[in-house]
């Protein structure tokens, strides 16, 4: 409609006729796993990575939900409706085992290549331990520090508390590792996995702090927990009341079943009801993963004899994606189906729907 800024009579003409039918999303996704946090059982729609972990928090050790989310915005996601399962123990956070109790799990942070963790205690009412790397010191009669001589400074709030000068990167009796397990009461120091050949670390410091929450898979995890039921909303069954959803993905099955929870015939009844909730809903497709470390070989025998998955609601993607955890600053297998999720919406976005995004 027209703006008219003074009065009249004005003549506008209206197209006559229906509407053509707008389109809808075809892009749809829904994940399925566990999470540090958020309510169990309950699709809760994610429109990008931020959302996801204000309602359901980061990245997880030894979950990949929020992999398989991550990976599905970074490659061209859009929307996406997430159910937490396992009420029964793997929502809530656990320890590492070491320091449980009233001193709580030990406080760490990682500088160069090396990963620093606060030797455990009552920290009750004591400061923060902060790490930092500085500038050896000149010996006498030094005309200069050798390069790969840096000190090593362990404060608790503004108080030096201990001092490693003169250390190195190098195996030997000057190594850092040598000299902090050797002389230090207050914090352990190791190299990170995969960190390679260690240099110098570059000055800086780091302030411990407690490693994030992970998940533990639940101990008496079973098929009806990811299945769930339709009358109760629960598991993926419970996404038959939500229309277009296009894509679903389970990659937390994979983690259960790495942890001993489930065996493969756990892993295969779930897709299994996988293909089967997809064909009942005729609109949305089954994203499986295959079970972790098998061969190109083992996943056809896994496909075709002893799974025989057979159906146009299906698609089996191999092999697992290699990506970067950024709780261990080294690279991790995952599951394939989440980043398969977000190539399938970028190639119905870029492409169009007549495009299989296979091949």
């Amino acid at each position: 409609m027209g703006n008219y800024l003074s009065p009249g009579v004005f003549v506008e003409e209206v197209p006559a006729g229906s509407r053509p039918i707008e389109g809808v999303g075809t892009a749809v996704a829904a994940f399925v796993g566990f999470a540090q946090s958020g309510s169990f059982n309950e699709p809760t729609l994610v429109t990008n990575w931020s959302q996801f972990t204000e309602r359901f928090g980061g990245f997880m050790d030894g979950g990949y939900l929020a992999h398989a989310v991550y990976g599905f915005f970074a490659n061209g996601g859009g929307s996406a409706y997430v159910v937490r399962v396992g009420q029964d123990g793997a929502g809530h956070a656990r320890g590492n085992g070491n320091g449980a109790g009233a001193a709580g799990p030990p406080r760490e942070g990682t500088i160069g290549g090396y990963r620093i963790a606060e030797i455990t205690g009552d920290r009750a009412g004591r400061a923060d331990v902060t790490v930092e790397v500085q500038p050896a010191s000149k010996a006498d009669g030094e005309d200069a520090v050798p390069e790969d001589l840096f000190k090593l400074v362990v404060k608790r709030g503004t108080k030096v508390e201990e001092t490693f000068d003169r250390v190195s990167a190098k195996r030997g009796k000057d190594s850092v590792l040598t000299r902090v397990a050797q002389e230090s009461k207050l914090i352990t120091i190791e190299e990170m996995p995969n960190a390679g050949t260690l240099a110098q670390p570059q000055p800086g410091s780091v302030t411990l702090a407690p490693p994030p929450p992970s998940v533990s898979t639940p101990a008496r995890i079973s098929t009806d927990d990811y299945v769930g039921d339709v009358s109760d909303r629960t598991g993926f069954s419970g996404l038959e009341a939500i229309d277009g959803i296009t894509m679903i993905s389970v990659p937390d099955l994979m983690s259960a079943y790495q942890s001993g929870a489930v065996d493969l015939n756990a892993v295969q009844a779930v897709q299994i009801k996988m293909i089967e909730h997809c064909e009942l809903m005729g609109n949305r497709v089954a994203i499986l993963d295959p079970p972790p470390g098998f061969s190109p070989q083992q996943v056809g025998e896994w496909r075709q004899q002893k799974a025989g998955y057979d159906s146009a609601y299906a698609a089996l993607y191999y092999p697992w994606f290699s990506v970067l955890d950024p709780l261990t600053g080294s690279n991790r297998p995952i599951p394939p189906s989440g980043h398969i999720a977000g190539v399938w919406a970028r190639n119905d976005d870029t492409r169009g729907v007549h495009k299989a995004p296979a091949n």
